[in-house]
């Protein structure tokens, strides 16, 4: 029989205000994280959808399922200036998150306990809402993000997350075992969570419900946050792309991009990305946003978050994609550097590597993919004053004639065409990767 939602959402607010999440200690430092941060920028998802580049500063910014605080924290981190309104139904939780804010010095924050459906009766508008965690807990993930898209401004932007159905199945079966044992009857604490791993333990390595989710790290202490959200999460539930989309309808708001969206590339999963089955590239381009990324997750469902922003429909602003720009498009460029690549570290790091011919690795310092990025010392002086601020595409172009007054092979003077050329290919791979935004 079906636990009555009443009676389940009493139950989700026992578990985290016994156990607040995530379980991050008050001095975690966010900068340590700075793929975090990027992904808590405004700037990033606000770029993807207008290639326009925003101020956050005055800014309104919900942590909807706020926990433990600590993604409020990075909200705050990310982007300067903002003003950060948490909310969950925990009240361990927001007291939680309450000190984190404080200890860190952000006084430009307020806490509230209160769940989604409280949201109507303030009177909140915000640019950007932070549903972290939180959606999948929900039985209509379409009425929520309706009730979301009813305080979201109209060029604002939603981030929320659902769990994957097909990717964490495994899990699932596991939630389903312990149910049946009445581990989750009442609040799972430490007799439950000690009952978890003394059954797994038991279990032969060879059995499939251990082999493919019990590892080491759910023992000791350490194990238990793990255990709590995997093996005796309250109202758990999974979803998948096309579940996404029609919540998406439902609430009559635009998808924007998959949070992640480098990690959900169709034709990455082929051996030869540019030679497709004749089947697979005739098809691809006449299929939709939707069907790739569906076919995505049928074919490798590797991604345990379903994570993407969304916003009210046809409020972005249209633009003609980099990649299609022509020369009169360039010479008006205005180029970036993400603010998350704004920091001492990187300064120091970059003016080091060209003082001693060295490539500078840029995704050493923002890893937002898997592989090395870097870029040769003879190009990486040309990010130098984009630490301080945007320059124009023809003013780069200037600086790299004074830098670089002959050509080295010939020793005549820099050609403009072929500079305007080198640094054209260097801002448009960097752009493609997220690391550098370009506004015509």
């Amino acid at each position: 029989m079906a636990v009555p939602a009443s009676e389940l959402l009493e139950k989700i607010r026992q578990q985290f205000d016994s156990a607040p999440y995530p379980r991050v200690s008050l001095d975690s430092n966010p900068q340590d994280f700075p793929n975090l941060l990027y992904i808590h920028n405004l700037v990033t998802a606000y770029y993807l959808r207008n290639q326009k580049v925003i101020d956050t500063k005055g800014k309104v910014i919900l942590d909807a399922g706020c926990g433990s605080g600590w993604k409020s924290l990075l909200l705050a981190e990310a982007n300067p200036g903002a003003k950060i309104i948490g909310i969950d139904l925990s009240e361990e939780s927001v007291k939680l998150a309450r000190q984190r804010l404080e200890f860190h010095g952000f006084d430009n924050a307020e806490f509230h306990i209160l769940g989604i459906d409280d949201l109507l009766k303030y009177d909140w508008e915000f640019d950007y809402i932070n549903c972290d965690e939180l959606l999948y807990l929900f039985n209509d993930i379409g009425k929520a993000l309706q009730v979301m898209k009813m305080v979201l401004k109209p060029e604002g932007i939603i981030r929320s997350n659902l769990h994957s159905s097909i990717q964490r199945f495994n899990y699932f079966r596991a939630q389903k075992v312990f149910k049946m044992m009445g581990l989750m009857d009442g609040n799972p604490e430490d007799l439950e969570m000690g009952i978890v791993v003394e059954i797994m333990n038991a279990l032969k390595d060879k059995v499939n419900l251990k082999a493919l989710t019990w590892n080491s790290n759910y023992e000791g202490e350490d194990g238990k946050q793990r255990i709590l959200m995997n093996y005796l999460f309250q109202g758990d539930k999974g979803y998948t792309i096309t579940d996404m989309f029609n919540g998406f309808r439902t609430a009559n708001l635009e998808f924007i991009s998959m949070v992640n969206w480098k990690e959900w590339n169709l034709t990455n999963l082929f051996k030869e990305p540019d030679n497709l089955p004749a089947f697979i590239g005739i098809s691809l381009p006449e299929s939709s946003i939707e069907e790739q990324l569906q076919l995505f997750e049928l074919m490798h469902p590797v991604h345990r978050l379903l994570d993407f922003w969304c916003g009210h429909p046809n409020q972005g602003q249209s633009f003609v994609p980099v990649q299609e720009w022509s020369d009169a498009d360039w010479e008006k460029v205005k180029v970036h550097l993400h603010p998350q690549l704004k920091t001492s570290d990187v300064r120091e790091e970059l003016i080091a590597c060209i003082r001693e011919i060295r490539p500078f690795v840029i995704s050493e310092h923002l890893p937002i993919i898997e592989e090395s990025v870097s870029i040769d010392s003879s190009m990486a002086f040309c990010l130098v004053s984009l630490l301080d601020e945007a320059q124009s595409m023809l003013s780069l172009v200037e600086r790299w004639k004074q830098i670089r007054p002959l050509d080295p092979v010939t020793l005549e003077a820099t050609d403009e065409e072929q500079a305007f050329y080198l640094l054209q290919q260097m801002f448009l791979r960097l752009e493609s990767l997220g690391y550098v935004m370009l506004e015509a």
